[in-house]
């Protein structure tokens, strides 16, 4: 996989929030790759800024959400980075948003138009993406196929929202979302709030469109590892704001670094039938507040094996040969010559 290009890269991103509250950090210099044809996934728990760091890979964000410093390229159709935050907003409708990436958020049965069937709902998402106009009938014609190859019915096109139960919805989203073919679906949290039988068929959905080649490269987030675990070849785990592992998914579940990823994972149980005899352990203490985030390892207050420069300085991001990457000073702490510890020396 290594040796594929990266289709998208951020550098140091930083959003905030700003209200009356003050201003909360909640990406806090996110940098990462993300390779053409994988599926990444991105997990942590709730606040840790991982819906966030979504939006503002979009660069269409709204009050109380702004950009605050940092890069987001995008590779373009044609070769080229589009750097997402020097785009006018008209820029990115015509260049970017639905062609390039699709959104689907983790909100996403609201995208639909609760007075509009489905097939009127598209005829217009496909009017703003392409300039040009549809009649129903066309977009009968042009999705009826593109439905019945991911296993939905056809009758779903004349349908209203509220006729369709919350499976069916998300799954429908997801289909629009992808027939333009964009080269990057990013989807936020798109299992929460259904039941398991319905988490299935939008796996199985996600599953079955990459695997057609309708979509090659998809971001997704979650707090359930179990889901990204039946579909992402990479994991990035978020704490703060900020990404403190990344790496094949198998490797990390295997052989995690950071202390707070195997506290995710020891707080999780694991799908096998010796699940009786795991004792689950949660992390102590809570997260930083994110109003004023520390200066150092904003995990120090939680780890069990924090030493003295976890106390004076953020670590920076240590890589060994298998890009398996964590920001922690247990891989690095010992500076020799002014340069950072390979992981595994």
């Amino acid at each position: 996989m290594w040796d594929m290009q990266s289709i998208l890269i951020t550098k140091e991103l930083k959003g905030q929030y700003k209200g009356n509250f003050g201003i909360v950090y909640a990406v806090n210099g996110v940098s990462l790759e993300v390779r053409e044809g994988e599926i990444l996934g991105l997990v942590g728990e709730s606040g840790c800024g991982k819906s966030t760091f979504m939006k503002l890979l979009t660069g269409m964000i709204d009050p109380p959400l702004y950009y605050s410093s940092g890069k987001v390229l995008i590779l373009g159709k044609e070769g080229q980075y589009y750097s997402v935050y020097d785009l006018t907003k008209e820029e990115l409708r015509k260049k970017v948003s639905g062609k390039l990436i699709s959104y689907v958020p983790q909100s996403s049965f609201d995208a639909l138009n609760p007075s509009q069937r489905i097939r009127e709902f598209i005829a217009d998402m496909l009017r703003e993406n392409t300039g040009k106009k549809y009649s129903s009938k066309d977009i009968h014609e042009m999705l009826r196929e593109h439905f019945e190859k991911l296993g939905l019915s056809e009758d779903i096109l004349d349908r209203y929202p509220h006729e369709l139960s919350g499976g069916m919805k998300q799954r429908t989203v997801i289909a629009i979302s992808a027939y333009l073919r964009p080269s990057i679906l990013l989807l936020d949290e798109p299992t929460s709030a259904l039941d398991v039988s319905s988490q299935k068929r939008v796996i199985e959905l996600l599953v079955n469109l990459h695997k057609e080649g309708i979509l090659e490269t998809i971001v997704i987030s979650s707090h359930d590892l179990s889901v990204l675990r039946q579909l992402c070849d990479r994991i990035g785990i978020m704490y703060a704001g900020k990404l403190v592992e990344i790496g094949d998914i198998d490797t990390i579940i295997s052989d995690p670094l950071h202390p707070y990823t195997r506290g995710l994972l020891n707080s999780l149980l694991p799908p096998e039938k010796e699940i009786r005899y795991k004792k689950v352990v949660g992390i102590p203490g809570r997260a930083p507040e994110l109003i004023s985030p520390p200066l150092n390892c904003s995990f120090y207050s939680r780890c069990s094996q924090a030493m003295e420069i976890c106390n004076l300085k953020e670590p920076p991001v240590f890589e060994n040969k298998e890009k398996h990457s964590v920001a922690c000073w247990l891989y690095g702490g010992k500076e020799q010559n002014g340069r950072k510890r390979d992981i595994k020396s």
